[in-house]
């Protein structure tokens, strides 16, 4: 128990070395001074809390927030001096706030520990005794045999022994951890995948030995040394032989593996990664507010202390005949009063200080993001996804980008990719119906009458077919021989692929008469031109970023050992001894300037002693479980030298629908556009003309190819000296990774400075820490722009985490972009909708939220400061406490939560048709030090007219006229806008009415008994009244108008074209069909009660009606919308 707590404390961590020992079936050595290692259980733990420590946590937690830390302190100096309000009023506030918050978090935790248990008490099957015992998941022990079914999910970590086929091979779908839906096969070492009973496995004496725990899913470290009679074997260990926690079985009846991984330390687990805190620029203008605030706050309580002592050194005003002074007062020292004096006048003008400012926002955040999700633009029919929220703390970020950088392959294209071109030894080929034709040999013959393959066209597309980590349908394997055309090129086979360019290679080769027909154990046949061939897959040098290739070994027919390798043509190229390296070198260029994806193709054939040199190597660095990977990076290179050069691939892959538009739209916007992609110069630049990044118009600059700091510095001098004599041209900079590693290097101020100067930036050729760095660079530069980073695939991960706000696209490349990011959407194109519309909306309403909170809470206590003026600073409070309490809570918090929900200062078509509208916000624009003064200043007037008006006329509070503000602040009014406002207003009279018109029990005091009612029974009461309300809002309104008509912003102009348009249909709030979640009844009694949702709008997005919950309705169409249905 006590080595447990000292675990969970951080003091005495389960692993003291690098690397576990695990006794299969937890079979220990016999000898009395072995020691076990201490792992830990199956138990998943996502929840935050526990019983015994939720109270203490999380009031640590709240607690930690300067505005709740305040109130707290506030709130103890109440209870310990004597001050002039009740401590109530900052307790029961506070209270509610802390409350509010741990009920919320609570609930969600408790969610946590409901979806924990369902996991933990999952049933599964472990050998153990010599026979199948039936347990709870969170039972399983590091070292147990765990059997798993056909279309379970794996329970824990698990390296592979057997499975039902012979070869011990089985096949996953690791959706659920990184979105891949292929097919994976993972593979048993061979002296266990004969152990395919129970009885065999509990016999089994063997020992893995394997890394520590660690996030990434495609690494494993390991070696499983085998007893067998007296005779020790010892074979490697690695991804292929780990079965993750979360993947599902298939294609395979059963499978036993042995648990390395188990709970919290399984890789799926050490993925659930808290992201870094992003905080929004909204968030640090709050902080700073709430500094100036308090310094407002110290300013008047030093100022009323010291006008006290001021007044008092007059002896008639310090003992007045009516307070005179108890003996201790008058003995007591003059520095503890004075201190006692200050802290009393800190708690009279506290509540300057917004309580309920965070816990608003914080609602205002969550319930606002719901939007994204309902939104009908952002729902994309074809795949049935729509868009994602992960963090709902950056909604108001979208409305402040400046930089946007994007991916290329899967986020501006589709990546589906379409076989074109190919060079074989020099002479380019075009497919030509199911044929390879030569580039200027027209052929029309018909498929019956084609020529054979050559030797040379043979063997390059049987390198094609065997170098690849390409899946068949299980289905159709034992199928292979099926119904073939009579010419034998048309192959019925589905393959499977993680990446989508060897798919499209291998179903190209398939074509035209090279047939990958499926893996059989440990050997790889293809059908070439119907003549089935079988080659035994000797090893597969696994591709990775860093070399940017892929190898096989394999034995041909005849006996002869080959490597066959294909990988970028910079790092094919260089190692090529022979073939037409020159030729294909052209003709990869020529490729590349069309928009297509290269791959270089080549092979090298081995002696039978360097074949054993190289499998010597090899299982020496897969073994080793020290630096496995920079050894097997020395190994794969010494391999894959002295290459033969076969050819070259070109692959299309096509741009998204409305790419070009939508980048257009964010430099219009004035959003700067960098495309970071890993692929060739060519093809990069092809592509960002063809999708609009680069215009044909545009000076293209190019810093590339620079092996040296002196060249590369010299190139960035020319093109800043460039930049600056041609200054009205547009330019656009193409970067490469080592010209850009170079840059940062020495010369990041000038490459700062030529970029800056760019319209569009393009960097090729990049590796995924590259792309990070790019981001980094930009964001920490002097000027602080909000960055945006939007990608698809797991090599986009790192800019995404970098940026402000990190953007997935559920793409083809799986899920780990998508789950890494702050938001997710199915296109590029839904981009703008989000930043226009969307990021709009949410910045001007949680600016006006803000800002309205600080100015209603002036408005508020300054009365309190000028009423000391008056009654000798004797710290006699204006309010009564019962209204001190409620005024944040309950009169003045609903409008603008609703407010800041619910408005649209201009229509969001209008937003998104014109996205120079979204320049009127950028940088912090409603949120810097000039609006801010403005609340302030008219807080500060507001509170002067009406407390001498009131004094004057009356008496008067302020919740009249913080609505009345609030009010004149919305644009868009739906009945709920109108019911919280007005509501606000006529509870505040109800309230006053029944609190004084009844006397209260349990109050010693009750200053305000039947004062409301003698106030309300005068005329010129309410004269005064609407007096003092239009007197304070009349000068608000003159300057808006004034503004509006002098100094008109983009925004007002477009707000005065839209008020004679008609445009009544609010697109946010409609609903589709598919894919509904559990907040359709919300969502549906929300566009009940708003009235504003549409079916024409719906129909737009071809979504059936039938579904919708809408009767029937109309609108006045815009000229480019379709005729209005009736539902």
């Amino acid at each position: 128990m006590l080595r447990w707590v000292r675990q969970q404390l951080g003091f005495d961590p389960p692993h003291q070395s690098d690397t576990r020992t695990i006794y299969i079936a937890n079979r220990f050595p016999q000898h009395g001074h072995y020691v076990p290692q201490k792992f830990a259980d199956n138990r998943i733990i996502s929840s935050k809390y526990t019983v015994w420590n939720f109270v203490p946590k999380n009031l640590f937690e709240q607690f930690r927030r300067v505005a709740n830390f305040y109130f707290l302190i506030i709130f103890l100096v109440q209870l310990m001096i004597d001050t002039p309000t009740s401590p109530i009023t900052s307790g029961l506030p506070l209270f509610f706030v802390i409350t509010v918050t741990a009920i919320k978090q609570g609930y969600e935790d408790w969610l946590r520990h409901k979806a924990d248990n369902e996991v933990n008490g999952a049933p599964v099957y472990v050998v153990r005794s010599g026979g199948l015992v039936k347990t709870r998941s969170k039972n399983i022990r590091v070292g147990d045999i765990v059997r798993v079914a056909k279309d379970e999910t794996f329970p824990v970590d698990l390296v592979l022994l057997s499975s039902d086929r012979v070869d011990g091979s089985c096949h996953v779908t690791t959706a659920s951890l990184d979105g891949e839906t292929n097919l994976k096969t993972h593979v048993a070492v061979p002296e266990t995948a004969v152990l395919q009973s129970v009885a065999n496995l509990d016999k089994l004496v063997a020992v893995i030995e394997c890394q520590q725990p660690e996030a990434d899913l495609y690494r494993f470290v390991g070696r499983i040394t085998v007893s067998q009679q007296a005779e020790e074997i010892v074979r490697p260990l690695g991804p292929e032989s780990l079965l993750l926690r979360g993947a599902r079985l298939k294609n395979t009846k059963e499978i036993f593996g042995v648990a390395v991984y188990t709970g919290m330390e399984t890789k799926m687990a050490l993925n659930y990664k808290s992201k870094s805190q992003k905080r929004s620029a909204v968030e640090k203008s709050m902080n700073s507010f709430l500094i100036i605030y308090l310094i407002i706050l110290l300013f008047e309580a030093i100022l009323s202390t010291i006008l006290k002592y001021a007044w008092q050194a007059e002896e008639k005003w310090d003992e007045p005949w009516y307070n005179e002074k108890t003996e201790h007062e008058r003995n007591s020292s003059k520095i503890l009063r004075f201190i006692s004096d200050f802290l009393a006048f800190l708690v009279l003008y506290n509540f300057i200080i917004p309580i309920s400012l965070y816990v608003t926002v914080e609602m205002q955040k969550f319930l606002g993001s719901f939007f994204i999700g309902w939104d009908l633009d952002l729902y994309h029919e074809e795949t049935n996804q729509r868009a994602q929220v992960n963090t709902s703390d950056l909604n108001e970020e979208l409305g402040q980008v400046e930089y946007v950088f994007t991916d290329k392959t899967g986020t501006l294209t589709e990546n589906e990719m379409q076989f074109r071109e190919c060079s074989i030894n020099g002479i380019k080929y075009q497919e030509v119906n199911g044929k390879l034709t030569p580039e200027g040999f027209s052929e029309d013959s018909p498929d019956g009458n084609r020529r054979g393959l050559v030797k040379e066209e043979e063997l390059f597309l049987k390198a094609v077919c065997l170098c690849h980590t390409v899946q068949i349908n299980a289905d159709q394997t034992d199928g292979a021989d099926g119904p073939w055309h009579a010419n034998g090129i048309t192959s019925p086979l589905e393959y499977y692929a993680s990446s989508p360019d060897e798919k499209a290679l291998v179903e190209a080769a398939s074509r035209v008469g090279v047939v990958f027909t499926g893996i059989s154990g440990d050997s790889m046949e293809v059908k070439s031109l119907g003549k089935p061939e079988r080659y035994k897959l000797l090893h597969v040098l696994e591709f990775d970023p860093n070399r940017r290739r892929m190898s096989v070994i394999v034995e041909s027919p005849s006996g002869e050992k080959l490597l066959f390798t294909k990988g970028a043509e910079s790092s094919i190229l260089p190692r090529s001894k022979s073939g037409e390296i020159d030729k294909t070198r052209i003709h990869v260029d020529e490729f590349a300037l069309k928009g297509l994806r290269t791959l270089c193709v080549a092979y090298r054939r081995f002696t039978p002693e360097e074949y054993q040199e190289i499998g010597k190597r090899l299982h020496e660095a897969r073994t080793a479980l020290q630096q496995r990977e920079e050894r097997l990076a020395d190994v794969f290179n010494f391999i894959e030298r002295d290459l033969e050069l076969l050819g070259a691939t070109g692959v299309e892959d096509k741009l998204q629908e409305k790419v070009q538009e939508t980048i257009e739209a964010l430099r219009l916007a004035g959003i700067k556009v960098w495309v970071l992609t890993g692929d060739k110069h060519e093809t990069a630049v092809s592509v960002s003309l063809s999708c609009g990044h680069f215009h044909r118009t545009m000076n293209i600059l190019e810093l590339v190819q620079h092996k040296s700091d002196s060249t590369c510095a010299e190139q960035l001098r020319q093109l800043a000296k460039r930049i600056k004599e041609d200054h009205v041209i547009q330019h656009g900079l193409v970067v490469d990774g080592t010209s850009l590693s170079l840059a940062l290097r020495e010369h990041e101020k000038l490459f700062m400075e030529v970029c800056k100067n760019c319209s569009a930036v393009l960097c090729c050729r990049m590796a995924p820490l590259q792309k990070a760095k790019v981001v980094r660079l930009l964001k920490t530069s002097p000027e602080k722009p909000i960055t945006l980073a939007i990608g698809d695939g797991a090599n986009d991960v790192s800019m995404i985490q970098e940026a402000h706000v990190g953007i997935g696209i559920m793409g083809k490349e799986g899920r780990q972009a998508v789950r890494n990011s702050d938001y997710a959407i199915a296109r590029f194109k839904f981009l703008s909708k989000l930043l226009f519309v969307h990021g709009h909306f949410y910045y001007i309403r949680i600016a006006t939220l803000v800002q309205y909170f600080f100015y209603k809470n002036v408005c508020f206590i300054t009365p309190q400061f000028l009423y000391q003026f008056f009654c000798l600073f004797s710290q006699q409070t204006l309010y009564d406490s019962v209204y001190l309490t409620l005024y944040n809570i309950c009169f003045t918090s609903l409008p603008v939560l609703i407010y800041s929900l619910f408005e649209q200062h201009v229509h969001p078509h209008v937003l998104q048709s014109k996205p120079v509208l979204y320049r009127d916000i950028s940088k912090n624009a409603h949120l810097g030090f000039k609006p801010f003064l403005y609340w302030t200043i008219l807080g500060f007037f507001h509170a002067f007219v009406f407390f001498y008006g009131s004094y004057l006329l009356m008496g008067e509070d302020t919740s009249l006229l913080g609505n009345g503000q609030m009010a004149l602040e919305t644009h868009f009014w739906t009945w709920i806008n109108h019911f919280v406002t007005w509501g606000s207003i006529v509870f505040y009279f109800i309230f006053s009415l029944f609190y004084g018109g009844i006397i209260w029990p349990f109050l010693h005091t009750q200053d305000m008994y039947f004062v409301f009612v003698q106030l309300l029974s005068s005329g010129s009461a309410w004269f005064a009244i609407i007096l003092i309300v239009v007197a304070c809002l009349f000068i608000d309104v003159v300057k808006k108008v004034l503004y509006r008509h002098l100094q008109p912003t983009s925004t007002e102009k477009a707000q005065l074209t839209e008020a004679g348009s008609g445009i009544n249909c609010l697109d946010s709030m409609c609903c589709f069909s598919d894919g509904e979640t559990a907040c359709t009844s919300v969502r549906r009694m929300l566009e009940r009660l708003m009235g504003r949702c549409s079916p024409a709008r719906v129909n737009r997005c071809g979504i059936s009606l039938n579904s919708l919950c809408c009767r029937r309705f109309s609108y006045k169409l815009e000229p480019d919308e379709p005729a209005a249905i009736d539902v």
